[in-house]
This record gives structure tokens, C-alpha cells and sequence, in this order.
């Protein structure tokens, strides 16, 4: 890089005046040698004469970058009206004046106070004038003067960048930045790093320089093909893997990078070519080998593949370097594993008539081991297929026989599971339907289509049609059914009716005679022969029920026999109904009244002038003995007819008012023990029996106690005494009770 520098120096030539000149001030620098004076001239009208003026500048020139340790001096301004007499003052302003340049009010000179910099400000522009200093006003006209700063090689060259990044394609011609070699590789080397140098003054002495650094990159070409590392591959694959199972990945090797690496593989030839395939992972660009079809150990367990590996983005410039493609052998080893059988067909289909005797053989299936030991196989029927177990097989053979009856009309087809298991292993079994159709054979007979119940006029002309009959067969017939009609033998002759076969299956009953009546006989019974026409031929009697009934003169009925029978008065079935109901009314009511007026009649159970009340003790647990009693009005017993009234016990709110019941009246002398038991066993029985009859809750001790009822009351509905010198053979229990009544009883022998 080559910098040219011009000076440019004006000179300026003044009207012819005299010049003064001023001893210059001392310099502190050698800088320049020759002494810089810029003389300020002006017009006087009282010179008369023209003198010759010295040279004038009307510009300075300062190299830059200064570096004494003194103001560097710039140059002098001078005025031809300075009489050298001090009454002159020189001014300077502009750019930098009075900061960066000074100026010596009394001599003109002119320095500069800092270090300059062409780069940063190369030019600045300054004003001089002089003024009296005792009127202050200028002797000159203002000035206009330039300062150039001289440029000096201080700074080195510098970059835009400190690091240049870069990229080309490999094998590149010739750019801004050459290659020095030739066909370079990026499979060899990729970046390359170079430093640049940048001198100034056209590589000169004494000129500078900088360097930056430049990062190339060598971008990649599809110009290596694929590569297999390995030229045989080999794999096993067991003869269980299912079709799309992956056997094994294989990789062909690429220098290239991104889509120039891309490869697709494809199988070109080999004895396996349809029974695998291959496809590429795009991730990692790897030749994934899959089957296609189910593998057999037993008919072939070894192939042999050519797989092929391409690139995909081929560049026609490096064609020449060879096919960009290569090819390597894979070898598949079939594994044998130990397989269920297998049966001759996927599915079996028999047929078997349905008057075949139990144990007929109706079918076989078969099944093979398909492994090389050839395991013995044992068969079986999914009894979930055949819940009522009509069909069984013979284990060793196959062979599918019946063990119940068969029923077409039933059930037309059975559809049953058997299942083959090796002996050895019956985990390995395998399964196959067997659909077993029953065929028909003629062993039904024919039978009305419906039940047939007709009527006749009892005013019915002769050979009048009452009545068209059809029938059906519940078996099949390939020529279609052919049903004929007849008369049983037994009515043949006697009948009162006769029968038309019409040939179509369908047939007549029609009048023999004129006039019937219903009172003589009001129902007929006609019976009909129905048979088949093929092999064995099937018949059957049917019976045609007729009901003579009484018709308007058009024929239409009016009533039947059987009608008049069951509602002779015409009545209907619902005003039966009511009346039957009325009567059953009736009869309820008056077997209420009945019981209720019997109860009334009872008589008292205890005839007593006194209202005598007692404690009834519970001893049916061992609580607190005497001190454990409950307050009880025994009054009820001694007049029993006291329940029948309408008072209700007070102790107890009922929920529902109940009606008593009555029940026969004791005798005067009936045991209180007796009366008890009756009425808690007519409490047991009653449905309507309140819960809260106090009889029922306090009414005995029970059957338990040895002592048997301890009731005192048995003593007021007799007239002797009553002994209790046996309450001392109960026990301890007892005792105090023993002493009480032993004490009365002393009491009153006293």
C-alpha cells in the first residue's frame, strides 16, 4: 500500500510598502529553520511614496505528533504599522485560538500549546488583527490565516477485523485469497489458518504494518464414494421372527458430510431376494436388513444376499473418480426353533347326517411336528367350543366321531376347536376350527301350519267349505315338500264332514250334510291324516276341532254352544266378576259380626268382690333377687274380660288401634298357670296381636325353673290353704322365701 503526500506552499506578494521588522523571540525548537512571518499591511494616505514590502504567508504548516517538551513554535504576525514602539496589540482568534495556539500580544508570535494530530483535525483556521492600544481600535483589517498540519507516519495499518472467517469449496480455483495447492482435500484437512501482513509506504523502510488473521474452511463435495469396511456380513435369524423384524444394520463408510453422505441400500440379487429387504436409517445412514416373509428352518436355512449401498446426491465433476456405489455380500443363517405343530389345513369342513349312530366317524384332521425331531403329536376338542359334548377324537389318530345324538332341526351346523400338542412339550400346540355340518333326513312328519278351530252354521248347506288347511315339515327337501290330505280310516265313512286334497299342499274341509244342530252336538272332532312324499315318508293325525254355532241367514255367528253353556243368563265375564266379589263381601261381614258378638258373651275369668293387686317377682335371671321387681297390676288376670273393653294400657303409646280378640271364658276354678299358657299361646298365634299385651311380656316364668310358677295367686281362687314346706328342699336359693311363707304359715297355726 502506497501513501503520496503533497505540499502546497502560496506565496502572496503586497502593495510595495515599507516593511518593519521585529527581532524574533527565542525558539525552543529547531523547528522550521527558516523563520515564519505573516505581515499585516494596510493603506495610508500619507505615504506618498511606494516601497518594496517583504514576503508574506498566508499559511502555516506544524508536523504532527510534536514531542519536545516546549510549545512548538507556529510562526510571527506582523503589521507594517508597528512602529516598534509597544502601541501595538495583536489578537488571534478562530479554531483552537487561546487554548490550543497563543499568541504574544506585544511580538506577534504564535505558538502551538498541545500535540497535534493530523488524523484527528488536519486543518484549522485562524483571524489576526491589530489594534491601538490606547484607543482600542485596529490599525489593520481582520486577516484570514490557515494552519496545515504536516502528516508524518505514526499510525500502522490497520484491519476491519481482527479474525477473518472464510469458506470454500475444496478443489476451488483461484480467488482474492489463492490456494498454493493443488486439488486440496477437506477429508484431509479442513481448516487452515493464515496470517496477512499490511505494510504502508509501499513496503518501504521506515513504514508500518498490521496483520490480521484469516480461518478458512474447506467445504465439502460429494467426491468420495461409499465404502463397506467389511466385504462378507453374516447373521441368524430364528424361523419364529415375524414378518418386518429387523435381522441386522450394516454400514457402508462415507468421507463426505450432510447430503453427500446420504446413502440408499437396496438387496441386487441373491437367492433370499423375496424373502428380505433393506431400508436406510436416516439418523446414522445404516442399511437396516428385515424379513419380509415367514422363515422355515426345516425347507431352508441359509441365504446368501448382494446388498448395495448409493449415494444419493451425486456431482457429475467427479464422475470420473469412479462409480460412487458399492456392494458386499450378507449371509443369513436360518436358526431352528422347536415349533408347534402344524395341520394340513387352516380350517376343516365335514358333514354328517343326523341319524347317524353315537361313536360314527365323521372326519379327520392331521397334524405334523415341523421340526426335524418330528415330536409325536396327541389331539384334543376344545371343550369350550363344544360345552354339551357331542363330538369327541381320537387322540392318537385325529379321527372326529359323534358321541350324542344329532339334530338338525336343533342345530344345523357345530363349530368346534381341536387342538394338536406335542407329547413331549404341550406347551407347542396350535389350533384349527372344524365346522361340521348336519345334514337332513326325513324323520319328521308334517303338522298343521296352526291350530285350526272352525265353526259350522247350524243352518249350513251341504258341501260347503268351513275350513282350508296347510301344513309344514320341519326337514328339508330338495325338490320341495309334497303334502297330501286325507281323512283318518276311523271317520272316513261316519263323519259328518269331508276333506278336499287341493294338491298344493293345502287342502278343504267342507259339509256333508244339511242343517246341524248344537243342541244334539255342539262340537266335532275331525281327524286328519298329513303325509310326506319322501323316503321314509313321515305322516302324522292332526285334529280339526268344529263348533257348530247358531248364524244369521248370511252366515255370520251369532253364538256358539260352548257360549251358552258357561254364561247361560248372556251375562258378561266382568258382572260375574262383580258379583262373585259382592258375595264374598257379604260373607266376610257376617263372620265378623258373628265373632264379635261371641266375644261379648264371655264371662269374667275370676269372680272376685275385692280388687286384689300383687307384685310379680321375675326370677328368671340371678340379678338382685327381691329388690329386683317390677310393679305389676295383676288385676287382669282375675277378670280377663278387662282386655276386652276399649281402655288401652297407659304406660305404653300404640301406634295402631287394634280390635281384640274374644276367646272362650275360664272356669272359676282354672289355674292361673293354665289361663297363662293359653293366652300366650293365643298371642303366638294372633297376627293382630298388639306387641305391648303386658300378658305376653309378664305373663310366666317359663319352663326352666324346677320350681315350676311361684305365683301366690293360685291361693285366692281356691278355698284351702296352700302348704309351702317344699320351698325348703329348693335350695339356698330359695331360702328366704322358705322362712317368709314358713313364717305365715306359723303365724296362722298360732
Amino acid at each position: 500500500m502506497r501513501t503520496y503526500h503533497c505540499f502546497w506552499l502560496l506565496f502572496w506578494a503586497g502593495q510595495p510598502h515599507q516593511s518593519f521588522l521585529t527581532p524574533l523571540s527565542k525558539r525552543t525548537s529547531g523547528f522550521p529553520e527558516k523563520e515564519k512571518v505573516l505581515v499585516l499591511s494596510g493603506n495610508s494616505r500619507q505615504d506618498l511614496h511606494r516601497s518594496k514590502r517583504s514576503w508574506m504567508w498566508n499559511q502555516f504548516f506544524l508536523l504532527e505528533e510534536y514531542t519536545g517538551t516546549d510549545y512548538q513554535y507556529v510562526g510571527k504576525l506582523h503589521s507594517d504599522q508597528d512602529k516598534g514602539d509597544g502601541s501595538l496589540k495583536y489578537i488571534l482568534s478562530g479554531d483552537g485560538a487561546g487554548d490550543l495556539f497563543i499568541i504574544n500580544e506585544n511580538t506577534g508570535d504564535i505558538q502551538a500549546t498541545k500535540r497535534l494530530d493530523r488524523e484527528e483535525k488536519p486543518v484549522y483556521i485562524l483571524r489576526a488583527q491589530a489594534i491601538n492600544r490606547r484607543t482600542g481600535r485596529p490599525v489593520e483589517p481582520e486577516s484570514e490565516f490557515i494552519i496545515k498540519i504536516h502528516d508524518i507516519n505514526d499510525n500502522e495499518p490497520m484491519f476491519t477485523k481482527d479474525v477473518y472467517n472464510a469458506s470454500i469449496p475444496e478443489m476451488s480455483d483461484v480467488g482474492i485469497i489463492k490456494t498454493a495447492l493443488l486439488n486440496m482435500d477437506r477429508e484431509n484437512r479442513e481448516q487452515y489458518q493464515v496470517v496477512i501482513q499490511a505494510k504502508d509506504m509501499g513496503g518501504q523502510m521506515g513504514g508500518l504494518s498490521g496483520t490480521t488473521t484469516v480461518n478458512i474452511t474447506l467445504t465439502d463435495v460429494n467426491d468420495n464414494p461409499p465404502r463397506f469396511p467389511q466385504s462378507t456380513y453374516q447373521f441368524r435369524a430364528p424361523e419364529s421372527m415375524p414378518p418386518d423384524s429387523p435381522v441386522g444394520r450394516i454400514k457402508a463408510n462415507d468421507a463426505d458430510v450432510d447430503e453427500n453422505a446420504e446413502i440408499e441400500y437396496s438387496i441386487t440379487e441373491g437367492d433370499g431376494y423375496d424373502m428380505f429387504g433393506i431400508t436406510t436409517d436416516k439418523d446414522t445412514q445404516e442399511g437396516i436388513i428385515t424379513v419380509k416373509k415367514a422363515l422355515d428352518f426345516e425347507n431352508k436355512n441359509l441365504y446368501i444376499l448382494k446388498v448395495e449401498a448409493t449415494n444419493t446426491h451425486v456431482d457429475p465433476r467427479f464422475l470420473y473418480l469412479g462409480p460412487f456405489k458399492d456392494s458386499a455380500t450378507v449371509r443369513i443363517q436360518v436358526e431352528d426353533v422347536d415349533e408347534p405343530p402344524v395341520f394340513s389345513r387352516p380350517a376343516y369342513i365335514m358333514e354328517v347326517k343326523e341319524d347317524v349312530p353315537m361313536n360314527t366317524v365323521i372326519g379327520t384332521v392331521t397334524a405334523q411336528d415341523p421340526d426335524a425331531a418330528k415330536n409325536p403329536v396327541k389331539y384334543s376338542v376344545d371343550r369350550h367350543t363344544d360345552m354339551d359334548r357331542v363330538f369327541n377324537i381320537n387322540s392318537g389318530n385325529g379321527s372326529i366321531f359323534t358321541s350324542k345324538p344329532l339334530d338338525r332341526e336343533t342345530l344345523l351346523w357345530h363349530n368346534i376347536t381341536v387342538i394338536a400338542a406335542e407329547i413331549n412339550n404341550p406347551k407347542q400346540s396350535s389350533r384349527v376350527p372344524v365346522f361340521i355340518k348336519v345334514l337332513d333326513v326325513n324323520d319328521n312328519a308334517p303338522e298343521f301350519a296352526m291350530f285350526y278351530e272352525t265353526f259350522v252354521c247350524e243352518n249350513a248347506k251341504a258341501e260347503q267349505l268351513i275350513q282350508t288347511l296347510s301344513a309344514v315339515d320341519k326337514d328339508d327337501s330338495y325338490s320341495g315338500h309334497q303334502f297330501s290330505f286325507s281323512l283318518a280310516p276311523e271317520a272316513a265313512s261316519s263323519s259328518n264332514f269331508t276333506l278336499q286334497d287341493n294338491r298344493d299342499n293345502t287342502a278343504g274341509i267342507f259339509t256333508r250334510k244339511n242343517r246341524y244342530n248344537r243342541h244334539e252336538m255342539s262340537t266335532y272332532f275331525l281327524p286328519v291324516v298329513i303325509s310326506d312324499n319322501d323316503y321314509p315318508i313321515q305322516s302324522s293325525t292332526e285334529t280339526v276341532t268344529i263348533r257348530v254355532c247358531a248364524c244369521d241367514h248370511r252366515g255370520k255367528m251369532l253364538s256358539c254352544n260352548a257360549e251358552a253353556l258357561i254364561h247361560p243368563t248372556g251375562l258378561s265375564t266382568g258382572a260375574l266378576i262383580a258379583i262373585l266379589l259382592c258375595i264374598i263381601i257379604l260373607l266376610v261381614t257376617v263372620v265378623l259380626f258373628a265373632a264379635l258378638r261371641r266375644q261379648r258373651k264371655k264371662e269374667p275369668l275370676i269372680i272376685s268382690k275385692e280388687d286384689i293387686r300383687d307384685n310379680i317377682v321375675s326370677y328368671n335371671d340371678e340379678g338382685g333377687g327381691e329388690e329386683d321387681t317390677q310393679a305389676f297390676d295383676i288385676g287382669t288376670l282375675r277378670n280377663p274380660e278387662a282386655i276386652d273393653d276399649n281402655k288401652l294400657r297407659r304406660d305404653i303409646v300404640p301406634e295402631t288401634l287394634f280390635v281384640p280378640r274374644r276367646t272362650a271364658t275360664a272356669r272359676d276354678n282354672t289355674d292361673v298357670r293354665d289361663f297363662i299358657n293359653q293366652r300366650l299361646k293365643e298371642n303366638d298365634t294372633d297376627p293382630t296381636a298388639p306387641p305391648y299385651d303386658s300378658l305376653a311380656t309378664y305373663a310366666y316364668e317359663g319352663n326352666g325353673s324346677v320350681a315350676e310358677s311361684l305365683s301366690s295367686l293360685e291361693s285366692m281362687t281356691t278355698d284351702g290353704d296352700q302348704d309351702y314346706d317344699y320351698l325348703s328342699d329348693w335350695g339356698p336359693r330359695f331360702k328366704k322365701l322358705a322362712d317368709m311363707y314358713g313364717a305365715m304359715d306359723s303365724d296362722k297355726d298360732s
